[in-house]
């Protein structure tokens, strides 16, 4: 079911996501080779809880172990954290995180170059930013769910990318994912209209070769299946009259 937001709820969605926002800066400023991914949600785990009444969305959500999703090089989302899953040079790691508060949630992610990364690796980094940007322009009150997924796909399609389908952005509120889907493609004027009110996850996941996925073993983490290069950047945005408002910023 789609909610529409009161101003007091998405004021309260708006404080998570700045803790979910400055958790990510924190990531960011402590990543480097040697660290392990359980290193990393610890300390969002403990930085997320120092503020009162805040929880992390994600640790136990579908029964979910961790605080983060830590998905390096071809994992493209909800890899699990853990002391043997360690940062090398040249990798790059995408971080979800989400935060609770006062009955509402807030999502947000970015993928992290560790240390130097290829050219390859720096450009998609790039390319799936630009993604982001060009989807949340599209979420304005009186567009459409699939003028933000073509504006996701025109960016990445002209830059050779692929766009995942088998994974898309979501509603999001009192529930962590709520109506209506969010897919990186699609065509204008299509899908669900926008309104005022409405707050949406917008999530680009784009690959460096096939955008085909498969799971793996440990019924989590989705990876390329040709193990090819992922990155996943994503932000909560409220539908607004005056345009998009981005939730999860500092």
């Amino acid at each position: 079911m789609i909610t529409i937001k009161s101003p007091r709820e998405i004021e309260i969605m708006a404080r998570a996501g700045r803790i979910v926002a400055e958790t990510l800066l924190l990531l960011r400023a402590e990543v480097r080779p040697g660290m392990s991914t359980e290193d990393m949600d610890q300390i969002a785990e403990a930085f997320i809880r120092s503020h009162p009444g805040a929880t992390p969305s994600f640790k136990g959500l579908y029964g979910f172990p961790k605080t983060l999703c830590t998905s390096i090089n071809e994992e493209i989302v909800h890899g699990i954290p853990s002391h043997a899953r360690v940062l090398r040079e040249g990798s790059i790691v995408s971080v979800d995180v989400g935060v609770y508060l006062e009955g509402l949630h807030a999502d947000s992610a970015t993928t992290i170059p560790v240390g130097e990364v290829s050219p390859e690796a720096a450009r998609l980094l790039q390319v799936t930013k630009r993604c982001l940007v060009a989807g949340v322009a599209q979420a304005s009150h009186g567009n459409y769910v699939g003028d933000i997924g073509h504006a996701v796909q025109q960016v990445a399609e002209a830059a050779g990318f692929g766009v995942v389908r088998e994974l898309v952005g979501h509603g999001i509120g009192s529930e962590f994912h709520e109506e209506p889907q969010i897919p990186n493609f699609g065509a204008p004027k299509r899908g669900r209209r926008l309104l005022d009110g409405m707050t949406v996850a917008i999530e680009p996941m784009i690959t460096a070769g096939s955008p085909v996925t498969k799971t793996l073993g440990d019924k989590w983490t989705v990876v390329t299946a040709d193990g090819s290069l992922s990155a996943h950047f994503e932000n909560t945005v409220a539908i607004t009259r005056d345009g998009p408002r981005i939730l999860t910023t500092v």
